[in-house]
C-alpha cells in the first residue's frame, strides 16, 4: 500500500443545496477508478450518494447540509491516499471479472475449435475446481465440492454448453450473493457512522472546544445550562441544578456544588460547572456506536446457526441423491443436474441478510439494535416491563393542583402570579407553571426586577411586597415563612408524589403549587400495540411512591407493579419472572436500570437514558418516543417472519428442484439457472424494507 494521494486535485465546480459537483484530477500513480472512488466518497460523513465519471474526472455527491458542506468534502477528498480506497476498488471490482470470462467462455466456446474446446471450459473452471479442492481439505464435502463435481461431470461428459453455463451461473451467483450482502452491511455501517462530540475545556485559562474523544483525565471540563454532562467527575467550581432522572429515577433536579459528584448523561438545568473529568476515554457515544455496528456484523444469532447447520447437513443427502440418481437412471447427466441444487447458499446467506437488513430499517425509525440476537430475543419476549420515570412518562412536570391560603386569591391568581416572576428563567419548574399559566386567563402581575438565587427559586416585589416562588427550605428557611399551620394539606401532596412550589407573599405562605411528572401522550397506544404485537404480560417496576405507581397502572392498563424500589429489587424481581419461564423485554432509562437491563431476556434503553443504561441495553432508541418501543417490537416479529417465510421458501423450491433434476426432467443448465435464479431471489426478499422510515 502507499500514501500516494488518490487525487491531484479537487476543485467544486457546480453547488446546489445538498448537492455538488467536483472536478477532480487523479494522481499520475493512481489508477483509474472511478467506483472505488465514490465508494471511498460515501463514507465520508453527511455524505448520501455519490456518482463519479472517470472519462469526465467528475464526482456528484449528494449530502445532508446539517452534518457537512461543500467545502469540507472537497478537502475530505484532497487527503485521500490510495490506502483510503484500494480497498474499495477491491470490493468494487469483487467478482465481477470472474463474471465476465465465464460469460465470454460460455458465449465463444461452441465457435472454436473442437479440440480447443475443453481446454478452454477447464481454464474457466479451474477456479471453482481449486476453491472446491481447497474446501474439500479443510471442510470435507460442501455445496463448493457438490457444484465442483457437477462441472467435472459434465466436462467428462464433453457436455461444454452445461459445463460452461454451471460456471458462469456460480460464478454470477456467487457476485450478487456477495454484492447483497456487501449492501446490508454497507447500509448500516453508513447510517450508523458516528459523528464527534465537542466538549468545552479549560486549557492554560481559557475556554477551548475539543472532540470528546480528546478529553483527558485531569481536564476541567465546562457545562452550561441545558448540557448534558460528557464525562464522570467532581464539581471543582460552581453551582448548578442538575437533572439525574437517568440515574434516580426522579424527575427533580439536584443541586450540585464544589465536591459533589456528577455523572455523563445527566443534563444540566441551571448554573454552570467547571468538572474535574475522572473517566474518559472510549466510553463516548461515538465509539459505542462503532462497536455495536462491528458486534452487529460478525455476532451470529441463534437462527443464522441453525440456518447453516441445516445446510451443511442437507450436503451428504445430495450427495446421496446424486449417485442414486446415477445408478438408478444410468445417466451421470441427471447427477450433474442434482449436484447444482443444494440447499447451502441460500440458507446461510439470506438469514443474517435479513436481520442486517431489519437492523437498517430499525435504524432509519429510530432504533439501534446491536446485533441479530437482539432482534431474536425481542420477537420472542413475551412480558414487557417498563420503568416509569423517562419512560412511560415524559420525565417533564405538569401543574396538577393550585392551592392558595388566602381568600383574596384564586387558584388561578396564584398560578399566574408564580409564573409572572417564573417566565424569566428556563427550568422544568418555570416551564411547568409558565404553561399552566397559559392555560388560564393568564392574568400578569407586574412586579419590579426578578432576583435568581441558583437551586433555590426566584424573589421580586410586587405592590411593594416581597414575593417569592421556590422550594420549601428556600421559603421556609431561608425567606423564615411560616408554614406549619398548612402542614396537613403539604404532607398530603407529598404522600401523592407530587414536587410542591412554596409562594411567599408579604412574608406569609400564599399558596402552593404541586406539579407530576406527565404520561407521555402515547404511552397507552403503545401498551395496546405491544399486546397486539403478542405481550402477554406488561409491568411496571419504579422507585417512586406506590400511590403514583398505582395510578399509572391503573390509567395505562398495566398488569401490575412494583413501587419504592432498589435498583437491585429491579433486578431480582426480573431474575424471579425469568426462572418462572418468563422472556422479559425490560424498557428503562436511568443508571440504576442498569442492572434490570442486563438481566433481561432483553432490555431497551430510551434515548435520553444514562450512558450506562445504553450501554447495557441489546436495544437503544435513538429518538425520545416510547412508541418506537412498539416499532422495535413489530419490526422483530416482521424479521422473524420473513426469516421463516425464506427459510420455508429455499427449502421448498430447492427440494422441488432437487426433485425434477433426481428424475431426468431438468438438464444441467436449467438446474442451475432455476437453481441460482431462486437463490438470488430469496436474497433479494431478504433484503427487503420491513417498516417505512421514522414516522
Amino acid at each position: 500500500m502507499s500514501n500516494i494521494p488518490w487525487l491531484g486535485s479537487v476543485a467544486v465546480v457546480h453547488r446546489l443545496p445538498g448537492r455538488i459537483r467536483l472536478r477532480y484530477r487523479r494522481h499520475p500513480d493512481a489508477p483509474a477508478h472511478g467506483a472505488a472512488l465514490a465508494a471511498a466518497a460515501c463514507l465520508l460523513d453527511g455524505v448520501e450518494t455519490a456518482r463519479a465519471n472517470d472519462r469526465a474526472h467528475s464526482l456528484v455527491l449528494h449530502f445532508d447540509p446539517a452534518l457537512t458542506d461543500g467545502d469540507r468534502l472537497a478537502a475530505a477528498l484532497a487527503g485521500l491516499t490510495l490506502d483510503d480506497v484500494a480497498a474499495e476498488a477491491i470490493r468494487a471490482d469483487d467478482g465481477k471479472a470472474a463474471v465476465a470470462a465465464a460469460l465470454a467462455v460460455l458465449l465463444g466456446t461452441n465457435a472454436l475449435p473442437t479440440g480447443w474446446r475443453l481446454p478452454v471450459s477447464l481454464h474457466a473452471a479451474l477456479p471453482l475446481l481449486h476453491h472446491a479442492a481447497a474446501d474439500y481439505g479443510e471442510n470435507g464435502i460442501t455445496s463448493h465440492v457438490l457444484e465442483a463435481m457437477a462441472v467435472s461431470i459434465s466436462l467428462a461428459r464433453s457436455d461444454f454448453t452445461a459445463a460452461n453455463t454451471t460456471t458462469f451461473m456460480l460464478a454470477l451467483g456467487e457476485y450478487m450473493e456477495n454484492s447483497i450482502a456487501r449492501r446490508s452491511d454497507d447500509l448500516l455501517k453508513h447510517l450508523l457512522r458516528p459523528t464527534s462530540d465537542q466538549v468545552w475545556v479549560l486549557k492554560d485559562g481559557v475556554e477551548v472546544q475539543i472532540p470528546a474523544a480528546e478529553v483527558a483525565v485531569g481536564d476541567t471540563v465546562i457545562v452550561g445550562a441545558g448540557t448534558v454532562i460528557p464525562v464522570d467527575g467532581t464539581v471543582l467550581v460552581g453551582e448548578a441544578t442538575v437533572n439525574e432522572a437517568a440515574m434516580t429515577g426522579e424527575s427533580v433536579a439536584v443541586v450540585k456544588g464544589r465536591g459533589d459528584a456528577v455523572l455523563s448523561g445527566t443534563l444540566m438545568e441551571e448554573g454552570r460547572l467547571g468538572i474535574y473529568a475522572e473517566q474518559v476515554g472510549s466510553r463516548t457515544a461515538a465509539a459505542r456506536i462503532a462497536d455495536y455496528v462491528e458486534q452487529s456484523l460478525t455476532a451470529k444469532s441463534e437462527a443464522q446457526i441453525e440456518a447453516a447447520k441445516l445446510a451443511d447437513q442437507l450436503v451428504p443427502t445430495v450427495l446421496k441423491l446424486a449417485g442414486t440418481s446415477a445408478l438408478v437412471t444410468g445417466n451421470w447427466r441427471n447427477a450433474a443436474s442434482v449436484l447444482q441444487a443444494d440447499y447451502s447458499c441460500a440458507l446461510k446467506l439470506a438469514t443474517p441478510v435479513a436481520f442486517k437488513s431489519a437492523m437498517f430499517d430499525a435504524g432509519r425509525a429510530g432504533i439501534l439494535v446491536k446485533g441479530a440476537t437482539a432482534l431474536e430475543r425481542l420477537a420472542s419476549a413475551d412480558t414487557f416491563i417498563f420503568d416509569k420515570t423517562g419512560t412511560l412518562t415524559t420525565g417533564m412536570l405538569d401543574v396538577t393542583d393550585s392551592i392558595t391560603f388566602d381568600a383574596s386569591f384564586s387558584a388561578d391568581d396564584l398560578i399566574c402570579l408564580a409564573a409572572s416572576v417564573e417566565e424569566h428563567y428556563f427550568h422544568p419548574l418555570a416551564l411547568a407553571v409558565v404553561n399552566a399559566a397559559k392555560a388560564t386567563h393568564n392574568h400578569h402581575f407586574d412586579h419590579a426586577e426578578v432576583q435568581f438565587i441558583v437551586a433555590h427559586g426566584v424573589a421580586s416585589v410586587i405592590d411593594g411586597k416581597r414575593v417569592v416562588v421556590g422550594s420549601r427550605h428556600f421559603v421556609q428557611e431561608d425567606e423564615g415563612i411560616d408554614i406549619s399551620l398548612h402542614q396537613p394539606v403539604i404532607n398530603r401532596l407529598y404522600q401523592q408524589g407530587k414536587t410542591l412550589l412554596f409562594i411567599g407573599y408579604g412574608g406569609k405562605l400564599l399558596g402552593i403549587l404541586a406539579l407530576k411528572d406527565s404520561i407521555r401522550a402515547t404511552s397507552a397506544e403503545t401498551i395496546a400495540r405491544l399486546r397486539r404485537a403478542g405481550a402477554k404480560r406488561i409491568l411496571l417496576l419504579t422507585g417512586d411512591h406506590r400511590d403514583r405507581a398505582a395510578d399509572l397502572a391503573a390509567e395505562l392498563g398495566l398488569d401490575d407493579f412494583h413501587a419504592e424500589l432498589m435498583p437491585e429489587d429491579k433486578a431480582d424481581i426480573i431474575a424471579r419472572l425469568s426462572r418462572d419461564g418468563a422472556r422479559i423485554a425490560f424498557i428503562g432509562d436511568g443508571i440504576n436500570d442498569a442492572p434490570a437491563l442486563a438481566g433481561a431476556h432483553v432490555g431497551i434503553a430510551m434515548q435520553k437514558g444514562a450512558d450506562i443504561a445504553r450501554l447495557t441495553a441489546d436495544i437503544a432508541l435513538l429518538e425520545d418516543t416510547i412508541d418506537r418501543v412498539a416499532d422495535a417490537k413489530e419490526l422483530a416479529n416482521a424479521a422473524m417472519d420473513r426469516i421463516a417465510g425464506n427459510y420455508r421458501l429455499t427449502v421448498g423450491l430447492n427440494t422441488g428442484i432437487l426433485g425434477l433434476a433426481a428424475l431426468g426432467l431438468l438438464s444441467p443448465i436449467a438446474t442451475a439457472l432455476l437453481h441460482n435464479g431462486t437463490t438470488i431471489g430469496i436474497l433479494l426478499n431478504a433484503l427487503r424494507r420491513l417498516m417505512p422510515t421514522a414516522r
